[in-house]
């Protein structure tokens, strides 16, 4: 089956690129509504037709000839912490420095965590720290009734985008922040949040294996119910490939 998508420039990662886990969630729905992991292999265009190809076991994505991104069927195993409790979500934002955030913040308007979206418009998930031993990101999240809806719930495909920059910012305290992207994301969703409904959303490293780092986040109700939970990886870029890659999406 071939379909053509078009990502709103609303949902943006870097300047003219789609945020990657919305990305990434478009290309795994097409494939299934189940739990799936999507690759991403180049900045995925926004406001441009892409095509949609799928096969039995998988979904691609393609930008004329331009492989984007590759979907499958997959598991999330994390190992899961204590959830994160409002109290504690509000006491990381409550400390939060925006001013440090929003003057090294690369892509300040992406819809996740972009410093530069307006309240209601980007999700403002911002890396928040946890007083936790182990090192550990969350933010409370209250669902803007903007957001698109399915089935009177949340757009699913909100949600790969709020378990996208949390686990990238996962790191946020325990190294200096540097450019990266993301490469992959697992995500499986056990209940969408209605707008409106308060939530936390947290993020934890896993591993460092140089230039890559695997990380997960979550998003819990306030009573600690599991909402949705993803498994990341991170690239982190060089000089080079940063520069190359805003000029991809410039």
């Amino acid at each position: 089956m071939n379909d053509t998508v078009t990502i709103a420039g609303r949902f943006n990662g870097p300047p003219r690129s789609a945020n990657g886990g919305y990305a990434c969630g478009i290309t795994a729905r097409a494939h299934t509504h189940g739990t799936a992991q999507t690759t991403l292999r180049v900045p995925p265009p926004v406001e441009r037709p892409m095509r949609v190809d799928v096969s039995e076991d998988s979904a691609s994505l393609y930008d004329g000839d331009t492989l984007v991104a590759q979907a499958s069927p997959a598991t999330v195993d994390v190992d899961l912490p204590t959830p994160v409790t409002p109290a504690e979500a509000k006491d990381a934002a409550d400390h939060f420095d925006h001013d440090a955030y929003r003057a090294m913040h690369y892509f300040p308007t992406c819809f996740t965590c972009g410093p530069g979206r307006a309240e209601g418009d980007g999700l403002r998930l911002f890396p928040g720290r946890v007083n936790r031993p182990e090192p550990m990101i969350a933010w409370p999240w209250t669902p803007d009734p903007s957001l698109p809806r399915e089935d009177g719930g949340l757009d699913p495909l909100i949600l790969w985008a709020a378990l996208d920059c949390p686990s990238g910012w996962a790191t946020y305290y325990s190294r200096d922040p540097h450019p990266h992207v993301l490469g992959s994301l697992a995500a499986r969703i056990e209940r969408l949040p209605e707008p409106g409904e308060p939530t936390v959303v947290a993020g934890w490293p896993i591993a460092d294996d140089g230039r890559k780092e695997r990380s997960a986040s979550t998003i819990w109700s306030t009573d600690g119910e599991l909402l949705a939970v993803g498994a990341a990886t991170w690239i982190a870029l060089t000089e080079e490939q940063f520069a190359r890659f805003r000029g991809a999406v410039s």
